[in-house]
């Protein structure tokens, strides 16, 4: 099977940072399912797109680090006509802590949130892409994934987890028609990285301004990735353009990993 006229893309964390910019770039081309934890933003996200050429767009409200609204929204997916068949694990969060400090309940909800729920979106929507014969996981994983960094264990953890979650399935779905990959974006500018530098200058007794320097020297470019670089890499590898494109973590990090 082809590639649909517009086919349905579900975003995770969709409301802000990538997933945002990716929402704002697939409408033109898609359809859009869009989660988030608060109905507020969603309706105001859903409303942006709008300006951006979408022409169906749904939202729902969902927590994904609970399992049981977790569990409605993939019954609620896994039921729609037409089916989902562009699936952006974006959702995710970055808690930083030294080891000694990387208690049970950081370590729980960052691997529930960063790889349990994609697993899970995954599970429901694979099998329906497969017997329809074409279909795009996107997960939205970090080169914390790809090396590690310091006081990031939950994290990075989580993020290898995601890409060895992408390269098994990609291998598994190879012949149906599914292509599956990971995206590793270095610091990116975004509420995470924000956040980042908020708990470096307290931490530090730095300014806001060095503390993000000290993240923007990661990159041999010199500078945070912008959240439209990582989006522009969804939509290609949503398209037929990207059909053998499939197990690859790529990443999109000014040359932090390979330099």
């Amino acid at each position: 099977m082809s590639r649909p006229a517009r086919p349905l893309a579900l975003i995770t964390g969709a409301t802000r940072g990538i997933g945002l910019a990716a929402a704002r770039m697939l409408a033109a081309r898609y359809d859009l399912v869009l989660t988030a934890r608060h109905e507020e933003s969603l309706a105001v996200t859903a409303e942006d797109v709008q300006n951006f050429g979408a022409q169906e767009v749904s939202t729902v409200a969902c927590d994904l680090l609970d399992a049981d609204e977790r569990h409605d929204l993939i019954e609620t997916l896994t039921s729609i006509d037409p089916p989902v068949q562009v699936l952006v694990n974006n959702a995710g969060r970055a808690d930083s802590a030294p080891i000694v400090h990387t208690d049970e309940a950081l370590w729980a909800s960052t691997i529930e949130l960063n790889l349990t729920a994609p697993f899970e979106l995954a599970r429901g929507l694979a099998p329906i892409m497969a017997d329809l014969g074409w279909g795009r996981i996107i997960n939205i994983a970090s080169t914390a994934g790809l090396k590690g960094y310091r006081y990031t264990t939950a994290y990075s953890a989580s993020k290898a987890g995601l890409i060895g979650l992408t390269r098994a399935l990609a291998a598994e779905l190879a012949r149906r028609g599914v292509t599956v990959n990971a995206l590793c974006p270095g610091f990116t500018d975004t509420q995470i990285s924000a956040d980042a530098i908020e708990v470096i200058a307290a931490r530090t007794g730095r300014s806001p301004e060095d503390a993000k320097k000290s993240l923007e020297r990661f990159s041999p470019m010199g500078r945070l990735v912008k959240p439209s670089e990582v989006a522009q890499m969804i939509v290609y590898l949503a398209s037929d353009a990207a059909a053998s494109i499939t197990g690859a973590a790529l990443a999109i990090d000014g040359g932090e990993v390979a330099l």
